[in-house]
């Protein structure tokens, strides 16, 4: 162990990815479990000296009025993850963590995020953005001042906001300040104001939902200023980490891709708020640019996500590729990819926590490109295709591993 302690502040602190996070974080250090599926743990990153479980001390922002063990049965219950004998183990460590969790803000969420408020969330509801951020951003620093820790990483795991309006884009760091300070109407929502806290203090910001978050150029501009390392947005785990590996195989073989057709229907927390069209709108846009940035053109496409509520966390996804071949033949492929949901993004949220960390140790600054594999919509990367965003990462660990 360095002896370094590195807080780990969630956003949407009690939702099935968090919760998985903190029982997969809880089980790791117990040795409860293998580290199957965590990236940083694979030989290119031995030599980081990346943050180890015992280093990492969690709390978090949530709207809803729950806990973890509350929400891990449900997950079990649901979805048949989680072994009992587990949860037996870390029970008394999930509800030690209850006592981080502090009320989130609802500015900016939609009516959908809105209606699964408890009334901690609520209490703070008619608040202005500015008095937002400056609540959010002294939770921030009470954890990190109460448990000693030498930096936090902030990271957004909550549900899909509904799309930000064309002015939220437009605006400049001092025209937001400005909002903020006098206490105007801001039209940024919820997951950028959360950057926005984490920034002022100085913390990392992670963005793994397709919500907006950093990704704006007035939180870019902040980020600089403040000399803090963002990433995002969108997690790339289950049907787009296929397209992302796939549509490069038809593009090396010149095999004209005339369809791309995509169904996904889960049944968890996130599933329900997308099953509104408005919140649907964002993570169907996030979900659907890549083909058409792999392939160079864009062939007829359709993405359709539907809330199946039997399904719990188990997400199904089926394509169907409808391509040309020589002569002009068409021919398809199928696949069909089934997963869960919480333990695909959890491992790789980990991952995202600790490689943050490391970059921020070195002193650096802005966007974490090197990150782009992990995302749908990378922020920073022009480089669609995996293998190749993959390839950045590894030369990113050979450098910093060199440094020594």
């Amino acid at each position: 162990m360095s002896g370094r302690k590195t807080g780990v502040w969630l956003v949407g602190a009690w939702g099935g990815v968090a919760t998985t996070v903190v029982a997969g974080l809880l089980a790791l250090k117990r040795g409860l479990t293998e580290t199957t599926g965590l990236v940083t743990t694979l030989p290119p990153f031995d030599k980081l000296g990346l943050a180890g479980w015992d280093e990492l001390v969690i709390g978090g922002h949530e709207i809803r009025d729950t806990n973890y063990v509350a929400e891990a049965g449900q997950l079990h219950e649901q979805s048949h993850v989680f072994a009992p004998a587990m949860m037996q183990a870390i029970r008394e460590d999930l509800e030690a963590i209850d006592k981080d969790i502090r009320p989130g803000t609802l500015h900016g969420v939609g009516p959908k995020i809105v209606s699964l408020a408890g009334v901690d969330a609520l209490h703070h509801q008619s608040e202005s953005a500015g008095a937002a951020v400056t609540r959010l951003a002294a939770d921030m620093h009470d954890f990190q001042k109460r448990h000693q820790l030498d930096k936090v990483i902030v990271v957004n795991v909550s549900s899909t906001e509904p799309p930000i309006s064309d002015e939220a884009r437009t605006l400049t760091w001092d025209q937001v300040e400005q909002q903020l300070v006098t206490g105007a109407a801001c039209p940024l929502p919820a997951s950028s104001l959360y950057a926005i806290a984490a920034f002022r203090q100085k913390f990392p910001y992670v963005n793994f939902t397709p919500s907006a978050g950093s990704d704006l150029p007035s939180l870019m501009e902040f980020a600089l200023r403040q000399k803090v390392v963002h990433v995002g947005r969108d997690g790339k785990t289950g049907e787009t980490l296929m397209k992302a590996v796939l549509a490069p195989m038809f593009a090396a073989r010149n095999l004209k891709v005339m369809s791309w057709v995509g169904h996904n229907i889960f049944g968890n927390l996130d599933g329900k708020v997308l099953d509104d069209p408005v919140n649907k709108a964002n993570k169907v846009r996030s979900k659907d640019h890549l083909l058409t940035e792999i392939l160079g053109y864009k062939p007829q496409t359709l993405v359709s996500i539907e809330y199946i509520e039997s399904m719990g966390d188990w997400k199904t996804a089926w394509d169907h590729i409808h391509f040309k071949g020589f002569l002009g033949t068409p021919m398809v492929l199928q696949f069909t990819w089934q997963g869960c949901d919480s333990l695909l993004a959890a491992p790789l949220v980990i991952d995202l926590i600790r490689l943050t960390e490391r970059e921020a140790r070195r002193g650096k600054a802005g966007v974490m490109s090197h990150l782009a594999s992990f995302f749908k919509s990378p922020m920073g990367c022009d480089e669609p295709a995996f293998a190749l965003q993959f390839q950045e990462l590894r030369q990113w660990a050979e450098t910093v591993s060199a440094e020594g």
